[in-house]
């Protein structure tokens, strides 16, 4: 309940941040649950396991063949050569099958509870990823506007010292530092400008659009309070525990499939038989009477069981073998919990340190303002060089840069955190952007199919791609009833 009051919370204020021109945080996390490619290929996966539902229904299904021929004796069979056209239908109706059917549908839904986990864990990794992308988009730009601010100061500062050099109020060493300054922070421009671009690319790779003007991120919801608190969230939230615990699960109703290999099985059979000689039936049979019907028709019912008495000892290797990976699965199981611990006591330790950074960072930011308008005042009074100035000006550019990069690095950790708790998936988050994903539709549409030819059209693309610009948002055929699931 608490997770979900938090969730609310982010809705309100998701909804609030950015202005109106702006794209905000919300704006890109509905684009990207939209058209993300790892988001459309996961729910794919998930129609798949949907399909092994309805794999594990046929095996408790009649089933029904039909054989049809035209036959001609090349020996004389009796008086003549005998010739026949013949039709057959069988079927089989299974009665008893130890188990296998009944265990193999159960396995295969235990199955697909797991790929919605997945699906909800790779919702959650792909948001905060794109919170990141999103994030350092503000980061570099922020940074790429300071090194400019810097170069057009130093510009100025330069020209000033060239002046006062002109006057021999300086030195020619004090022009060289002014002008080996200028250059590095033109250097130190082009660099940020650089990652800018991988950012803005990086966004576009994420999200499915370029990043136009970006509204600064709306406040965090409520995160836990004590690395204890959060690792109990994740205990309860965090997709991968139900994924694994689902898996674990279907592998012991598999060792139940495997063992029904050693039981019998029943089935009902029925037959039928249509036989035309072709008016070659007195001929073929040398009946010069001509009292030998030309068709025959036969039909028959019963009960078949089979009892494996001795298999070479192949059910025992498969019993052996799925138990053993029911024992893997267990171990990845614990594996998985140590991780989702890990991960949860990280995150905390990380929002918290990076919010220790921001406020270290704007006290660092403050001083070395005070103290660039002091050296600047010094300066003037001729207590002070220029390479004082310089120095003053480059250590709060550095600052403003670390707190620039903290405040990043504070979201992104702190949205971590709520993927580590199971906090940050479509569910949690409210992204209601007239487009909601749900798995049960398509598990609805295909579990309990039975015809042989209800095939689906022919898969397309889902997401968006970024070759020459991105197309309009897909939507998903799988959330219209009428039309088959496409990927």
């Amino acid at each position: 309940m608490r997770g979900r009051l938090m969730a609310a919370a982010a809705l309100v204020a998701l909804t609030a941040g950015g202005s109106a021109q702006a794209d905000t945080l919300r704006e890109a996390l509905v684009q990207t649950y939209r058209s993300n490619p790892t988001l459309t290929g996961q729910r794919a996966q998930v129609r798949v396991a949907d399909e092994g539902v309805a794999i594990a229904r046929a095996g408790g299904r009649p089933q029904i063949s039909g054989t049809a021929g035209v036959n001609q004796d090349l020996t004389r069979t009796g008086g003549g050569n005998g010739r026949n056209l013949s039709a057959g239908i069988d079927l089989s109706l299974p009665i008893f099958q130890g188990g296998r059917v009944r265990n193999g549908i159960r396995a295969a839904d235990a199955r697909v509870d797991a790929s919605r986990a997945d699906l909800r864990a790779t919702e959650g990794d792909v948001f905060t990823e794109a919170v990141a992308a999103y994030m350092d988009v503000i980061r570099d730009r922020s940074i790429v506007t300071l090194n400019s601010n810097q170069v057009r100061v130093l510009e100025t500062n330069l020209r000033a010292t060239q002046d006062r050099f002109e006057v021999g109020d300086v030195t020619r060493t004090d022009v060289a530092q002014s002008e080996a300054r200028l250059s590095l922070a033109r250097s130190t421009l082009a660099t940020a400008e650089g990652q800018l671009t991988a950012s803005e690319e990086n966004y576009q790779r994420v999200i499915g659009a370029p990043p136009g003007e970006l509204a600064p991120p709306p406040p965090l919801p409520p995160l836990p309070g004590t690395p204890e608190q959060a690792v109990e969230t994740a205990l309860a939230n965090n997709a991968d525990l139900v994924s694994i615990a689902a898996q674990i699960r279907a592998a012991g109703l598999d060792v139940s499939v495997a063992r029904a290999d050693r039981l019998p099985t029943v089935s009902a059979i029925g037959n039928g038989r249509y036989t035309n000689y072709l008016g070659s039936a007195d001929e073929q049979f040398g009946s010069p009477t001509g009292t030998i019907a030309n068709t025959q028709t036969s039909t028959g019912i019963g009960v078949q069981a089979s009892i494996p008495l001795y298999q070479g000892g192949i059910v025992g290797a498969r019993v052996r073998q799925t138990q053993a990976r029911q024992s893997a699965l267990l171990e990845q199981g614990v594996a998985v919990e140590r991780l989702v611990i890990a991960n949860a006591r990280a995150a905390f330790a990380s929002y918290t340190a990076s919010l220790d950074a921001i406020k270290s960072n704007e006290v660092a930011v403050a001083a070395n303002t005070l103290a660039l308008e002091g050296t600047r005042a010094e300066q003037g009074v001729g207590t002070r060089n220029v390479l004082d100035v310089l120095n003053a000006e480059q250590e709060l550019l550095n600052s403003q840069v670390l707190l620039v990069t903290a405040r990043r690095d504070a979201y992104v950790a702190g949205f971590n955190l709520l993927n580590a708790t199971g906090q940050a998936e479509m569910d949690d988050l409210n992204l209601d952007g007239g487009y909601i994903y749900d798995p049960v539709a398509n598990y609805d549409r295909v579990s309990r199919r039975a015809g042989d030819w209800s095939d689906d059209p022919a898969p397309e693309a889902v997401a968006t791609r970024t070759v020459v610009g991105p197309p309009a948002p897909a939507t998903d055929p799988a959330q219209t009833p009428v039309t088959p699931p496409q990927q």
